[in-house]
């Protein structure tokens, strides 16, 4: 089976590729995915989001079309910075803007409260069809500072506690077990099976 992701992000394609493996399912991005009107992710929840974004995307080709929608949860933030984890520093912010933006917002918290969780919740859709969902989350803390040259995102800032490491310290096939996208995209492919 082949997935067409609706991301623009080379990162999400190649990790999602890892995830893939030696499974039978092929994943490439969505030809001419910037000539397609885009999706506004303007929905409060990632289910929404995901859920929409692979509905819009599979009514622009005939393959099915896998999206997603992750972010960083930070319970001390009121969830923050949550489904607007992309854009939580603004529209054209980079990974390193969003991580200065966070920690600053962290400053002086300690201990529990800088307890975090990434969550994802993977769609596919064909032909403007939601065929499944699927979702999970990893636990972790926040670093004082960026640690590890791996990853995307928050990866840097973001310490997986039973390893010790953060996830950009972590190697791919590390990140790939334990990572919320991981156990996500582990139980669509789970769902697939049975369509």
């Amino acid at each position: 089976m082949k997935f067409l992701l609706a991301s623009s992000n080379p990162g999400k394609l190649r990790e999602y590729r890892e995830l893939a493996g030696d499974s039978a399912v092929e994943l490439d991005s969505i030809p001419n995915f910037f000539e397609i009107p885009a999706f506004e992710e303007s929905a409060p929840t990632f289910a929404e989001n995901a859920a929409g974004k692979a509905i819009h995307y599979s009514r622009f080709t005939t393959e099915t079309v896998l999206a997603d929608d992750s972010g960083l949860v930070v319970p001390a933030l009121d969830g923050a910075p949550g489904v607007l984890s992309a854009r939580y520093a603004g529209p054209n912010a980079t990974d390193e803007d969003r991580i200065h933006k966070l920690m600053g917002e962290m400053a002086g918290k300690a201990g529990n409260q800088r307890q975090a969780r990434f969550i994802c919740v993977t769609a596919i859709a064909r032909q403007g069809r939601l065929l499944a969902i699927a979702s999970d989350s990893a636990q972790g803390m926040l670093t004082e500072k960026p640690r590890g040259k791996d990853g995307f995102g928050y990866d840097p800032i973001f310490l997986f506690e039973e390893l010790d490491r953060t996830y950009a310290e972590l190697t791919h096939k590390q990140k790939n077990l334990h990572s919320h996208r991981g156990k996500a995209f582990r139980k669509l492919l789970s769902l697939v099976d049975k369509i």
